[in-house]
């Protein structure tokens, strides 16, 4: 996409609009033509910025992409297993507000377009630090990483893991703990 200043204006009223016709009624009930008028654009500036509804849902839940990746980066230094950061926190508590959006887009074990989008930056992010820090096995981390993650978030948004946001929040970040310190150089697989 353009980063052309009115282009960015036009598709944050879209988002907007998105994030408003959602909290009012579910992803699938919405059509473009309310979604347009909310905005106050044409369908054709509609479909110069998006090919579709799902392609709009996806990137205005972008966000959040990028708020579950920096959270699960915010800490520095040594983690504390038992304390998610208060980035991570913060994240699972935000997500309320928008779950129904967020499991049309997120299905059950972490597949679906919002899915695929926070695997891969999270992976992507995960293997560069992994990298960086010369840990062993990034790649394979990396993926298990994203995997686990998004895993246990689209599965507690669908009610399939149950807690409240802090104590999944907690209980993902052990996991995500564990997998960083699983021993690796023993492993004659390397």
């Amino acid at each position: 996409m353009t980063s052309d200043p009115r282009a960015e204006r036009t598709r944050a009223k879209l988002r907007r609009a998105l994030l408003d016709e959602c909290a009012q009624r579910p992803l699938s009930e919405v059509s473009v033509a309310s979604l347009v008028r909310a905005a106050g654009v044409g369908r054709a500036t509609f479909y110069l910025h998006y090919a579709d509804l799902e392609a709009l849902a996806v990137d205005a839940c972008a966000d959040v992409v990028r708020d579950a990746v920096d959270a699960l980066h915010a800490r520095r230094g040594r983690p504390d297993p038992r304390s998610a950061p208060a980035a991570l926190l913060g994240f699972f508590a935000g997500l309320p507000a928008h779950a129904p959006l967020y499991r049309a887009l997120l299905t059950p074990g972490g597949g679906g377009p919002l899915g695929r989008v926070l695997h891969q930056d999270l992976r992507a992010r995960s293997l560069t630090e992994r990298e960086l820090a010369g840990a062993p096995q990034a790649p394979l981390v990396a993926s298990a990483v994203a995997a686990t993650f998004a895993g246990v978030l689209a599965d507690w948004l669908h009610g399939l893991v149950t807690g409240t946001p802090e104590e999944i929040a907690h209980k993902v970040w052990r996991l995500l703990v564990a997998l960083h310190a699983t021993p690796w150089e023993n492993d004659s697989t390397r």
